[in-house]
């Protein structure tokens, strides 16, 4: 099975997870295992590395690739946001780092039967676990026209996002259900005027990402997730989270800026009576972005963000 996936600021995390060769590593964001492997080759046999997926295709993958290396690997099919039941069913009780990479895979991306991809004509899907029901043919076709169009704006940022919730709208009403990428890329573009989609990305790009999000609950799951895996961390564990849209960033650094100054007294107290304590320490002040040379070797690296904590 081909899976080209480059894996992003791939040294960077591995500097960041400060491995002990005898830890216990898991990577919530498996893929094909392009970070996974490096992090077994800093551990002994000792050592314990816990690889999640929700992609079948990713963890068969995988598992090949992993076949050799010398820490014991337990592979994982599930969303990280179940941390905490997948250490349970494994026995483990606390974690010495874990390493979270938030965007589509390059593999999901170029699957065209997938509907991730505007530039693929494909059925409106767009789910990273396939086993899930809900896809991206039901946020298109079921969703309210003010739905749609707070899911386009909120997640996708996108200006024009009450014209193409508007017209989406009225093609249902008019011509039926809305089935394929290329049929929406369609609409979206009579929606943009002519004048807008000179410059700039694809016009679709915006709001294909925004139903991507609604169909997988990828905001939605951060927050709770992070300080999950916070709770499982041991004393100087490091939490390494790679994010590559402002959304996903934004949501990030509140939960770990919260994490490091839990405090809720009003800044006119003295003194703390909360008793809120600080869990973590943020070893990113500024998040690490990814060189010049990888952005010219792996354009998709190009709005990456890595964000670290240590686990105090």
């Amino acid at each position: 099975m081909k899976f080209e996936h480059i894996s992003v600021l791939r040294n960077e995390c591995i500097s960041g997870l400060n491995i002990k060769p005898s830890g216990i590593y898991v990577d919530g964001t498996l893929g094909g295992a392009g970070h996974a492997l490096e992090i077994c080759k800093h551990l002994s046999k000792e050592g314990h590395f816990i690889g999640i997926d929700q992609d079948k295709n990713a963890l068969t993958v995988s598992k090949e690739r992993l076949k050799n290396v010398d820490p014991k690997v337990s592979i994982v099919n599930n969303n990280f946001e179940a941390i905490k039941t997948i250490l349970e069913d494994i026995e483990i009780q606390g974690i010495d780092g874990m390493l979270i990479d938030l965007g589509v895979s390059s593999h999901q991306l170029d699957e065209p039967l997938r509907g991730f991809s505007y530039m693929n004509d494909a059925p409106l899907d767009m789910r990273m676990n396939q086993e899930d029901t809900y896809t991206a043919y039901h946020v298109v076709n079921e969703l309210s026209e003010d739905e749609l169009f707070r899911i386009i704006k909120e997640y996708g940022e996108e200006k024009w996002a009450k014209r193409i919730a508007n017209f989406i709208a009225n093609y249902r009403n008019t011509e039926g259900e809305i089935r394929t990428t290329f049929e929406l890329v369609d609409i979206i573009k009579r929606a943009i005027p002519h004048g807008a989609r000179k410059d700039g990305p694809h016009p679709a790009k915006r709001t294909f990402q925004a139903i991507r999000i609604a169909v997988n609950r990828e905001l939605e799951i951060i927050e709770p997730t992070l300080l999950d895996i916070v709770e499982k961390l041991k004393p100087t564990g490091r939490l390494c989270v790679i994010t590559f849209h402002s959304l996903e960033d934004r949501i990030v650094k509140h939960v770990f800026k919260k994490l490091e100054d839990p405090c809720t007294c009003s800044k006119n107290f003295p003194i703390c009576i909360c008793e809120q304590t600080q869990k973590v320490k943020i070893i990113t002040k500024k998040p690490i972005l990814p060189s010049d040379e990888e952005v010219e070797s792996n354009p998709r690296s190009r709005s990456a963000k890595l964000r670290i904590i240590e686990k105090l």
